[in-house]
């Protein structure tokens, strides 16, 4: 099952997507849970499962899609966790590396990626994103992907020339985290360690590799997260970048306005977005052009 959050018709609203268009679960259950986060948190899955048979309401092309989940209580993201990204950075740390996202730093498939008018290193990393269905604290790796809801495609847009002695200002720029289109469910990928992931700039492929490369697999990722804090449904781990980044070529290639990035994984989705100048003039320029139409 491949679960959407979107605007429709102005409202905000979450629904199954198929290959014939999107089956509204606002209007049929958004009483009792009225966005993803909450049908998760209600383990709900099972009531939206038993609607997939019914006729779409909408036609993907009438939403405006928004983040998968667009504000989860902690966005957790893995650095450094591909050998071949490791190697490009020279990081020889074995313990994982973690920095945090800000809710409104996210973006939804086919809407403007932001680039930081004061950056001039707006760099591109496909990722693969794990929504926790069940929370909990200190998690154990062998019952770990029990309480995972689903996965996601994530674009982690990395103003480099704002990541000093840390992440966390070069990750955090509004509308730079392209999150989407779509959470897949678990039962359509029992195994998140076998799976292509690709990312394109203007139709060119960039990064490609495979989920196996990860150095910290995705169940002890939980295991050390939740070691240290509570993990609720619909928190988001993004779980690292492989190599082949723009800050690492030779020369650079990083992000400009009007280009196209697109971040494909195996079995979870395809998620495109296009590349937006921030004004100088700073972040009220954002409204009017978060939801512009992608490449």
């Amino acid at each position: 099952m491949k679960l959407a959050s979107y605007l429709y018709n102005n409202r905000k609203s979450y629904g199954i997507v198929t290959p014939a268009g999107v089956i509204d679960l606002g209007t049929r259950l958004g009483a009792r849970y009225p966005d993803l986060k909450a049908l998760l948190a209600g383990n709900a899955l099972p009531q939206a499962e038993a609607l997939c048979h019914l006729t779409p309401d909408v036609s993907p092309a009438d939403v405006i899609w928004l983040p998968v989940i667009e504000h989860p209580e902690k966005i957790l993201c893995v650095g450094m966790n591909y050998a071949e990204k490791r190697r490009e950075f020279e990081q020889t740390d074995p313990a994982p590396t973690l920095f945090v996202r800000f809710p409104d730093s996210q973006t939804g498939h086919e809407t403007a990626v932001i680039k930081p008018g004061p950056s001039s290193q707006f760099d591109y990393e496909g990722e693969l994103a794990v929504i926790i269905g069940k929370g909990g604290q200190d998690i154990a790796a062998a019952t770990a992907l029990s309480h995972v809801a689903g996965y996601s495609c994530y674009m982690d847009g990395s103003a480099r020339d704002w990541q000093h002695s840390w992440f966390t200002a070069g990750k955090n720029w509004q509308c730079t985290g392209a999150f989407g289109p779509y959470l897949t469910t678990t039962d359509e990928v029992p195994d998140p360690h076998v799976l292509s992931i690709r990312t394109w700039l203007n139709g060119s492929m960039v990064q490609e590799d495979n989920t196996a490369s990860m150095i910290h697999k995705v169940a002890e990722l939980i295991e050390y997260i939740s070691t240290f804090t509570c993990l609720h449904a619909g928190d988001v781990i993004i779980t690292g970048s492989p190599g082949g980044v723009g800050k690492k070529r030779n020369p650079p290639l990083f992000m400009k306005d009007g280009d196209c990035i697109e971040v494909e994984i195996e079995r979870i989705g395809h998620l495109r977005n296009q590349i937006v100048e921030m004004p100088l003039s700073g972040n009220r320029a954002i409204s009017a052009i978060a939801h512009a139409t992608a490449c």
